[in-house]
């Protein structure tokens, strides 16, 4: 299976790049600047320099061709303005869902985050509030979409701690932490489930493994 990955420099990504890789999958990660192609090339993965806040439709699909799936897996990140949770939050998303479209790739898995369906609490860090509503937007987008078989994936507080492979997977979880590590798994664990195509799944720490999990939903 080929993979393409928007945000291959993010840490769930090349985590997911090193899991996709070990296994046999060829991997390529889309990156904003040059330098980063050395890690993906650690990590197994073919870097493609692209700027998805400038790129056009046109040229994200030319390195869709030939994928089996897509994931958008790219964030402003944590520092920047909240201009940015706009260009790269949403409006990166769409481009990637509208290319993949072009390019004929059905399969699209979204990073987004937990409270991204709901407005902010009173209160909220005005620039976090901008990046909730940026993944909320950006979801709907994707959900609109018939001509992709999408699943919107909704993780907890993110941590670095090592992985457990125990998680727990609903369309509403509950506030909860959850490695990096973990969630790169379960993203792998998607790719190979297309009867998650259509839902929008909340993550957590928990106690089943992921291919399980993911079993008991589609079951």
């Amino acid at each position: 299976m080929r993979i393409v990955i928007a945000g291959g420099h993010g840490q769930i990504a090349l985590r997911l790049e090193r899991l996709l890789s070990a296994r046999g999958d060829e991997v390529a990660g889309i990156v904003r600047k040059p330098e980063q192609a050395d890690d993906l090339q650690a990590a197994g993965a073919e870097p493609v320099v692209c700027d998805l806040e400038s790129a056009t439709v046109a040229e994200v699909a030319r390195h869709l061709e030939g994928a089996d799936a897509a994931v958008f897996a790219a964030g402003a990140g944590p520092g920047s303005g909240a201009d940015r949770k706009d260009s790269v939050d949403h409006a990166a998303c769409v481009l990637f869902a509208d290319a993949a479209e072009a390019a004929g790739v059905r399969r699209f898995l979204v990073v987004s985050s937990m409270g991204a369906d709901r407005e902010p609490p009173e209160g909220t860090d005005p620039v976090f509030a901008r990046y909730l509503r940026a993944k909320g937007a950006a979801d709907a987008d994707v959900r609109s979409r018939p001509g992709l078989d999408w699943t919107i994936l909704r993780p907890g507080a993110l941590t670095d701690e090592p992985g457990t492979g125990l998680v727990r997977i609903a369309a509403s979880t509950g506030r909860g932490e959850v490695p990096r590590d973990d969630v790169a798994a379960v993203l792998a664990a998607l790719l190979d489930e297309p009867r998650t195509a259509g839902l929008t799944l909340e993550l957590i720490s928990g106690d089943t493994e992921a291919t399980a999990a993911l079993a008991a939903l589609t079951g």
